[in-house]
């Protein structure tokens, strides 16, 4: 199934990984990295494995590595809060610093999470980012075309024969794209949810990732959840 998104002209490849490829601006984006997420809920008690900034390193270096993209964008809250660069691991932050360097451009765009970001990592801090026909930024914008953003860590649920399939997406609607978080500690909240779905026109669609391939579903063949919202 072919699962590249059109939007403005620009045709964008949905990676299983969650990630997004822009392969004639040789562009990689991702969204909601939470770095250290772990490590902030262990502080208030909540006791998580402390791995969570190295298994998201860990799958955007494989990426890198792969893709050799030119620029990397990052669609903010790429740090879980103010103080996540000091309770980074030193092998982290010297992984990080490195793959930095392996992009011509690697841009942070500011998130609720890291209004700030942390200096000290390379590459370079935007509110938002203008790339030819389309715009980058951390949270959509009510009506805006030709946007790509983060923050709502969208994901999706078809019904198909014998079970229900529930997994991170990319969420479109021909105007605008919203990606799924690309961090191993961030969950999703189905589309379905007004926040998601009072931003996407109609009709919009889904690229669902499950077992390592995208696929492609109309709003209309989704599921809602019945138990409570995921909460960012």
């Amino acid at each position: 199934m072919d699962t590249t998104i059109a939007l403005k002209g620009a045709a964008l490849a949905p990676d299983p990984s969650g990630a997004l490829v822009w392969p004639a601006e040789r562009t990689l984006v991702v969204a909601d990295l939470h770095l250290e997420k772990g490590s902030a809920f262990a502080a208030r008690g909540r006791m998580l494995p402390p791995y969570d900034t190295r298994a998201t390193l860990d799958r955007l270096a494989g990426l890198v590595e792969r893709l050799a993209p030119a620029r990397v964008v990052c669609l903010g809250d790429s740090f879980h809060d103010r103080r996540a660069a000091s309770r980074m691991d030193a092998a982290d932050v010297e992984r990080l610093q490195a793959l930095t360097l392996r992009a011509e451009d690697w841009v942070w765009v500011t998130g609720n999470h890291d209004p700030e970001p942390p200096e000290g990592f390379g590459g370079r801090i935007v509110d938002e980012l203008a790339l030819g026909p389309l715009t980058f930024r951390h949270e959509a914008v009510p009506g805006a075309v030709g946007e790509l953003s983060g923050h709502l860590h969208p994901a999706a649920a078809v019904l198909v024969p014998g079970r229900r399939v529930r997994d991170r997406c990319f969420a479109f609607d021909g105007a605008k794209l919203i990606l799924p978080a690309f961090g191993a500690f961030t969950g999703g909240l189905n589309v379905l949810d007004p926040a998601i779905s009072g931003l996407l026109g109609r009709p919009f669609e889904v690229h669902l990732l499950a077992r390592g391939k995208v696929h492609r579903f109309p709003a209309g063949r989704l599921s809602p959840d019945s138990g409570p919202s995921y909460t960012r």
